[in-house]
């Protein structure tokens, strides 16, 4: 059974910079699609970033400041985030798209922006 745990989040000062992790268990998940969600309370769940078959898509709100990598020897997805804005306050949550087109989420982790 797949499971995922993030990591990392916390609360920053405008500008700052926060790098989320997200550790998979229970299967190597070299080629399967992954990816962030934000959720904000009171706003739709946003698609951040995702990466597919060396594919990577970011969010028109955090192109160039947000980055997303894998390290497929520690099978942990990762989401580097530069220049933060108070807008970017919501619970990050990773996800995995399984060869069988289940999804799988983590528990999410909260990130606050605030002076």
């Amino acid at each position: 059974q797949v499971e995922l745990v993030e990591s990392g989040g916390g609360l920053v000062q405008p500008g700052g910079s926060l790098r989320l992790s997200c550790a998979a268990s229970g299967s190597s998940l070299n080629n399967n699609p992954m990816g962030w969600y934000r959720q904000a309370p009171g706003k739709e769940r946003e698609l951040v970033a995702q990466t597919m078959s060396g594919l990577i898509s970011y969010a028109d709100s955090v192109k160039g400041r947000f980055t997303i990598s894998r390290n497929y020897a520690k099978n942990t997805l990762y989401l580097q985030m530069n220049s933060l804005k108070p807008e970017d306050t919501a619970v990050y949550i990773c996800y995995v798209v399984l060869l069988d087109r289940r999804t799988i989420w983590g528990q999410g982790t909260q990130v606050t922006v605030s002076s």
